[in-house]
């Protein structure tokens, strides 16, 4: 598993921006960014290389600031990538909360899944030949 950190924030104007430069200012590098909104706030799912520093520092600059473990798989950057991976943990029946992809190069994606339950679901993943995301892979998403 490796660990998000997720803001709520207020759906103002310059809310994400100053929350990004308060994280920034901290020296903390961001390697990915997921926004979902609503009417009255939003959800800002990051990956950071200090999960539990940036959610401090945030909270003390008066952020609601989390750490949550997830699960990063990588996959094969190709269509039927994530569909592979989904019908597997189906396969599982684990499930699954919420999840968003990205792409690091040509050839490789990584899927970030908010599992519940299965703590074992990393080991099936690795019997299975996918490839997990390890907290240290964070640095060198590529």
């Amino acid at each position: 598993m490796i660990s998000q950190l997720t803001v709520f924030l207020e759906n103002e104007k310059g809310r994400l921006a100053a929350a990004c430069r308060t994280v920034a200012d901290a020296g903390i590098n961001m390697h990915s960014l997921n926004l979902a909104d609503t009417a009255d706030f939003g959800v800002v799912r990051m990956l950071v290389d200090t999960p539990e520093a940036a959610a401090e520092v945030l909270r003390a600059a008066g952020y609601r600031a989390t750490v949550t473990p997830v699960l990063g798989v990588r996959v094969p950057n190709v269509p039927g990538g994530l569909a592979l991976l989904l019908e597997f943990m189906d396969a599982q029946a684990a499930n699954i909360e919420y999840g968003y992809c990205f792409s690091v190069n040509e050839g490789t994606a990584i899927d970030v899944l908010k599992v519940d339950g299965d703590s074992g679901i990393e080991e099936k993943l690795t019997a299975a030949g996918f490839e997990p995301v390890r907290p240290e892979d964070i640095y060198a998403l590529d």
